[in-house]
């Protein structure tokens, strides 16, 4: 694979550069209660020389009701200072899962105007069965300044999302199981009605993995979008069920060069809780 601190990079890549100064690991692992993980815990535990933890619960919009919205500025910046994390660091992010929510904090540093930023590929599960350093001390971390511009063409709301299922003038793109896009299986939130976005495509996230939970590449990475019927050329807007996931879309089309694609970060976690809002099923 082709290493690029923008989107994607290597264990070897993470472990030559590890000692870098401007170096910052961030483990943004998280995980459904159904998986039966306690991901801060686990990072106690165990995690890369140097990481940082990344609560994505925590560093989220308080004053949504719903769950990890993409925190406002003033909070994103006051908390990457107290991690240590600021202008000029090379950040990789990565999870314990191998690819799931380390995409989401990825799109999340994009979308706060900061491209120096790349996941991990294949996550800590292919870092400790390659038998890597480890440690499970957290790092003593000194302030460092952060300037941080919005880039609002990397989100949808709500509205627009409606206005584009009602137009078709972009592809919206659910990363959920098949079963729960068809509205065949219950969604893990309560109170969430069953089915998908009227005029949305079907891509489950893991269909853009390998085996080893690393990210499909080239040929292979287009023919998992072309497949789901997604036109590459057209814009995306990409959904799950609360917004971590589809950053692994997101993730993809970066590494295959789209032009033109935004994350709905309400997901299905907002859709599906209004009942004014037209649902499919099927």
């Amino acid at each position: 694979m082709t290493d690029d601190p923008k989107t994607l990079v290597s264990t070897d890549w993470l472990a030559k550069h590890l000692k870098d100064p401007d170096l910052r690991v961030l483990d943004a692992s998280w995980y459904l209660p159904a998986m039966n993980r306690d991901a801060k815990a686990e990072y106690g535990a165990a995690h890369i020389p140097g990481a940082r933890f990344f609560d994505i619960d925590e560093i989220s919009d308080a004053r949504s009701e719903l769950p990890h919205m993409a925190p406002p500025v003033e909070k994103f910046m006051s908390r990457m200072r107290a991690m240590g994390v600021g202008d000029g660091h090379q950040v990789v992010v990565y999870d314990g899962a191998g690819l799931l929510s380390a995409a989401r904090v990825w799109w999340l540093f994009r979308l706060m105007g900061k491209s120096d930023v790349a996941v991990l590929d294949g996550g800590f599960p292919k870092w400790q069965a390659e038998e890597r350093e480890t440690e499970d001390m957290a790092p003593i971390t000194r302030d460092r300044h952060m300037t941080v511009q919005r880039q609002a063409d990397m989100v949808k709301d709500v509205t627009q999302v409606a206005a584009a299922s009602k137009l078709g003038d972009w592809q919206i793109v659910d990363a959920r199981s098949p079963e729960r896009f068809a509205g065949a299986a219950p969604e893990p939130r309560e109170g969430l009605r069953a089915g998908h976005i009227p005029g949305s495509l079907n891509l489950p996230f893991d269909n853009l993995l390998n085996a080893d939970r690393t990210m499909k590449r080239g040929q292979k990475l287009r023919e998992v979008f072309e497949d789901a019927g997604v036109d590459l050329s057209k814009p995306v807007i990409t959904s799950c069920g609360s917004g971590v996931t589809a950053a692994v879309l997101s993730l993809g089309l970066e590494i295959l060069g789209h032009p033109r694609h935004a994350l709905y970060d309400g997901s299905w976690a907002e859709w599906g809780l209004y009942d004014g809002l037209a649902i499919e099923s099927g």
